[in-house]
């Protein structure tokens, strides 16, 4: 009896051990409540979370980069930076402090933050709210023939507290995007324009100064330059070659000078007058000799106011102004041969420092002054002319010959000058050269520079007409800020899906410890584990008619919770995340239903 029962107890423990379902099932119901009020508890929490987090709308908005209207090959655009490079520079300037600041105080915008953080704060706030995402394409390069990444558009959005708010601020910020872009390429031009003139303007004062400096410095060379070198070795050359032959000129001419004025010498200007019985009539010259020595003669003999002495001066002024000659009768010489004799009779007499050896001496200067002037006076020109044709024809040689003379000695003093002058401007280009080809070499750098900013300042110009005509690359808003119509945090859907995992597990959690955490015995494999020996019989548990009416009760309760807990999790996603309707047509749609 005892080992059938013992048998039969022990085919029943090993039927309760291998049933572990059964088992978990047990465990199940016996830490229904725990694992119960856990999940719910997680659940609540998961929800509260859900709907009293504070939700923050995005609006965005998308802006297109546009290129040129007018090609680059036309007209070429000063602003060559990439359009991300552009975007950040623009973001750092939209995003300064007192851009943000004035935003901030334009929208009210973190009242509660303003309220207990310091400036710094709220800002690093507001720029963490902004976001600023471009979007690439691939592209090949029209240069190079590689693909590449090209930027053509770019989303600005901003996180608000309402959705009105967020369209706002988004507005906000991309019209300082839009208006800071075209300043920034208007700015960009006109700097680049303004520096360029500037430049050339420079470059047109330096050149100027160039050019004074050459001017002076060909002033000062006088003809000493390296590119009239040539020039000048030829001038003096070509005068040494004209002296050479102006000397043998010269000589030829004296030469010939001397040989007329001989042949001159032996002829008469007049010819001879024969008078009818054979005798020959002295001519004006003749007379004058003869009546010279007659007019000696007898003023050794006769006084000065004897009539034949009167008669002969008479004659002798009428042949000296005819034929040209000094008049014997001035008493210059006479008179100063006079006062040197009286002077020495004086100095004689009186010594050296008597007042009248002093008056003699004065007149003694004044004669001699007198003399010499005298002796420079122009001969007087005879009032006859020859008739003699030989000496005329001599004398007319003689005249040009000594007027060709007169004219090579000049040529020669003016050849000497110039070959001189050549002379010294080849030992002053040494010391000129250096200076005047760093000054040439200057101003043709200076010049080239000029040339090529001036055409770079035309250019600029071209572009930035091309900018202020708002032809160039712009940012174009193509689809403005948006009135977001959910939130784009929290995930409410999310924070459910993982509230409802999290209670699972955590409700499985507590009973699976609770069941650890009880000692109590309750199947016959736990008493056999615990005594060491294997029950004879096991009675099963018969519940009680109270039993069945608590139970009954309990899986009502439990019916009517996830009821309840279905239609508040409706009514409150119905007004806290999105209408009801709006999710109903919305599963309609997608199934093909609606």
């Amino acid at each position: 009896m005892v080992q059938t029962a013992k048998s039969g107890s022990s085919e029943q423990i090993t039927k309760a051990g291998g049933t572990s379902l059964r088992e978990f099932w047990h465990v199940a119901r016996r830490r229904r409540l725990i694992m119960a009020g856990t999940a719910l508890l997680i659940a609540i929490v998961g929800t509260a979370i859900a709907f009293l987090w504070p939700a923050v709308y995005r609006s965005k908005a998308t802006i297109l980069i546009e290129e040129q209207e007018i090609p680059t090959d036309l007209v070429r655009s000063t602003v060559t930076s990439y359009a991300d490079q552009r975007i950040e520079t623009i973001k750092q300037q939209v995003m300064s402090r007192a851009s943000l600041w004035k935003i901030v105080e334009q929208f009210g915008l973190y009242q509660s933050l303003r309220k207990r953080s310091p400036t710094e704060e709220v800002l690093q706030e507001f720029v963490q709210d902004i976001h600023i995402d471009v979007i690439n394409v691939k592209v090949v390069d029209k240069r190079s023939q590689t693909p590449t990444q090209a930027t053509i558009a770019f989303t600005l959005a901003y996180d608000g507290e309402t959705p009105e708010l967020a369209q706002k601020v988004t507005s906000e910020l991309t019209s300082l995007f839009l208006g800071e872009n075209l300043k920034s390429r208007e700015r960009h031009a006109q700097q680049t324009t303004a520096f360029l003139k500037q430049e050339a303007e420079n470059l047109a004062h330096h050149i100027e100064e160039l050019e004074k400096k050459i001017s002076a410095l060909k002033h000062k060379a006088d003809g000493a330059l390296p590119e009239l070198t040539q020039l000048n070795m030829q001038i003096m050359n070509q005068a040494d070659r004209e002296l050479l032959d102006a000397d043998r000129d010269i000589r030829s001419l004296e030469e010939r000078k001397q040989f007329l004025a001989g042949e001159l010498a032996t002829l008469k200007p007049n010819t001879p007058i024969i008078t009818a019985g054979g005798d020959r009539i002295f001519d004006s010259g003749e007379r004058l000799k003869a009546l010279r020595a007659q007019h000696a003669s007898a003023s050794g003999n006769l006084s000065a106011d004897h009539p034949d002495i009167i008669r002969m001066k008479q004659e002798l002024a009428s042949l000296e102004q005819e034929t040209g000659a000094e008049a014997l009768g001035d008493d210059v010489p006479k008179r100063l041969a006079g006062e040197r004799a009286r002077l020495a009779t004086l100095t004689e007499r009186f010594g050296a420092d008597h007042p009248d050896v002093a008056r003699t001496k004065q007149t003694i200067v004044a004669l001699e002054r007198e003399l010499k002037q005298l002796a420079h006076r122009p001969p007087k020109k005879p009032l006859f002319k020859p008739e003699n044709p030989a000496y005329i024809n001599i004398q007319s040689q003689l005249s040009s010959t000594t007027a060709s003379l007169e004219s090579l000695r000049k040529t020669k003093i003016s050849l000497k000058q110039r070959a001189e002058e050549m002379a010294k401007r080849m030992e002053r280009l040494p010391e000129i050269e250096p200076v005047y080809l760093d000054y040439l070499r200057d101003r043709e750098n200076a010049v080239r520079k000029h040339q090529e900013i001036t055409f770079r300042l035309m250019e600029a110009q071209v572009s930035e007409g091309l900018e202020v005509q708002r032809k160039g690359e712009r940012f174009t808003l193509i689809d403005p800020a948006d009135l977001p119509a959910l939130p784009a945090r929290p995930n409410r859907p999310v924070i459910f899906v993982l509230a409802g995992f999290l209670a699972v597990v955590g409700g499985i959690g507590a009973g699976a410890a609770s069941e650890q955490l009880d000692e109590t015995i309750r199947t016959a494999q736990q008493l056999a584990q615990t005594a060491g020996l294997a029950p004879l019989a096991v009675i099963p548990y018969l519940p009680l008619e109270c039993d069945v009416t608590r139970a009954v009760r309990w899986r009502r309760i439990a019916q009517l919770g996830v009821v309840g807990a279905i239609a508040a999790g409706v009514v409150l996603g119905h007004y806290l995340w999105l209408p009801m309707d709006v999710v109903w047509f919305t599963a309609l749609r997608k199934l093909g239903l609606g």
